[in-house]
């Protein structure tokens, strides 16, 4: 998420989405680390929940008057992707890029586009249902999400209060050299705590950083795509933060990462 504040410079005090974004995160903290803890159906019914509304937003952001395919994407996200926990890997991938297929093919502005976003979205939720249900998953899933609400949180605060030259003015003209770095200086605390936790060793350091650069890039791309589509927030169903990908983009990013570590042999989760 952006660091917020159309003008960041050192010193900028402008607060006032705070006290809603501070409401808004609490029930998000208390639903997440009920769902975290409780593992099993609890768990992927919130991410699939998350990843049906996420679809929704993307469809309604490049076609806004058009919102019946929205919808049935997002139901059958919700339904699929539980369901697809009990299945052989290939089937289950098949059964996943299906939806995206599906929509790319009814026509919509930049088909390609919207398949695109929505297969990472997919995939993304898919990663953090293998992540939890794997062998020591809750503490490998608690250390992706607070490597990612670390570094977000880290790089709101720095970014608003020492302001500086942006990241990626272009694209997110919000986010700031300052708040990114802080970010990684987060994230590097995070998998400093986790390395005992998780048995990876030091190495959980660095890969803490990346997969907070990939959760950054994960903002930047839906930064993008808003910028294409005119829209300021995906939706506002969360107040003070917008829509579901607009909390959620960091987090996609980051299990996409994930994904990559695993298959290179890492991670050694």
């Amino acid at each position: 998420m952006d660091e917020g504040g159309a003008e960041p410079t050192k010193g900028a005090t402008d607060w006032h989405d705070l006290k809603p974004r501070i409401l808004s995160a609490a029930v998000m903290v208390a639903a997440g680390l009920f769902a975290i803890l409780a593992g099993g159906i609890w768990f992927q019914m919130l991410v699939a929940l998350a990843a049906g509304l996420m679809l929704w937003e993307i469809w309604s952001m490049v076609e806004p008057d058009w919102q019946v395919p929205g919808v049935v994407a997002a139901l059958a996200a919700t339904a699929v992707l539980p369901a697809m926990m009990a299945l052989p890997t290939a089937s289950a991938l098949i059964l996943l890029l299906a939806i995206p297929a599906v929509l790319a093919a009814l026509g919509p502005r930049a088909p390609e586009r919207v398949g695109g976003y929505i297969a990472m979205v997919l995939v993304g939720s898919a990663m953090l249902l293998d992540l939890r249900a794997g062998q020591n998953g809750l503490v490998w899933v608690l250390w992706l999400i607070l490597v990612v609400i670390a570094s977000d949180v880290a790089g709101y605060f720095a970014g608003r209060h020492f302001g500086g030259p942006r990241f990626w003015p272009r694209i997110s003209p919000k986010k700031t050299w300052s708040g990114t770095v802080a970010g990684w200086l987060a994230a590097a605390l995070v998998g400093a705590i986790f390395v005992g936790l998780t048995g990876r060793g030091a190495a959980l350091i660095p890969i803490s950083i990346l997969v907070a650069f990939a959760g950054q890039m994960g903002d930047i791309a839906q930064s993008a795509l808003k910028r294409w589509a005119e829209v300021k927030d995906s939706s506002d169903l969360i107040p003070g933060h917008g829509g579901v990908y607009d909390r959620f983009d960091a987090l996609l990013g980051a299990s996409l990462a994930v994904i990559l570590l695993d298959l290179l042999g890492l991670l050694a989760r």
